[in-house]
């Protein structure tokens, strides 16, 4: 699918990838309710974020605590929104202040900052948390995720040890060719949080963009 070059092709795109992603669920005789698109709306205006909300869409993506913080309170307060970037510790606490309709933390790899979360939600008088453990399959050292062979160490320590968060699942990063893996990327393989970004809402602007958050 070629990217939207207008901010009006945002809301044709997004009805293509959520028909698309219903047929992938048919196919495989599971019910589209079963997965949920997550409009990954970073380096995007609040403007244009709007223009997917207004179709009905409520699940949005943002990878930097910055940007989130910023966008959020600009737009209506019954978006889920999910932190799907790399989650630093002195982050946590800007990111669960700053945007009270956090739905979900979808990168979870580590032990440090799943004690991190819990304690700022229980500090904050948050409802629980759901968070998803972001696992490597790949194997690329570039990429974020606990090693396979940690998750179910991982998993157990946010289900016992963690009382405020709740553990939603897995979040799974493949390599970027996908041509070669395709079990990485296809819902037909059982995935039922599927992250969209580009191809709704055009290509990415770095520009002026700081990439330390």
């Amino acid at each position: 699918m070629s990217a939207p070059a207008t901010e009006g092709a945002a809301a044709t795109a997004l009805r293509s990838v959520l028909t698309r992603a219903q047929q992938a669920a048919e196919r495989c005789g599971r019910s589209p309710e079963q997965v949920r698109v997550v409009a990954v709306s970073k380096t995007k205006t609040v403007s244009l974020i709007r223009q997917v909300y207004d179709v009905g869409h409520r699940c949005f993506g943002e990878n930097y605590v910055q940007e989130i913080v910023e966008k959020a309170p600009q737009l209506p307060s019954d978006i889920e929104w999910h932190f799907i970037g790399n989650l630093q510790s002195n982050k946590v606490k800007s990111l669960l202040a700053g945007v009270p309709n956090l739905d979900m933390v979808e990168s979870v790899d580590d032990e440090k900052i799943a004690n991190h979360l819990d304690r700022m939600v229980a500090s904050l008088g948050r409802k629980p948390l759901k968070v998803l453990v972001q696992v490597n399959t790949s194997g690329e050292e570039s990429k974020f995720g606990v090693d396979p062979s940690y998750c179910v160490q991982l998993v157990k320590h946010v289900k016992l040890g963690c009382p405020n968060l709740i553990f939603a699942g897995l979040m799974t990063i493949g390599m970027l060719d996908y041509s070669s893996t395709p079990e990485n990327f296809e819902i037909e393989m059982g995935s039922t949080n599927v992250r969209i970004g580009s191809t709704i809402f055009g290509a990415r602007e770095y520009l002026k963009k700081d990439k330390s958050q």
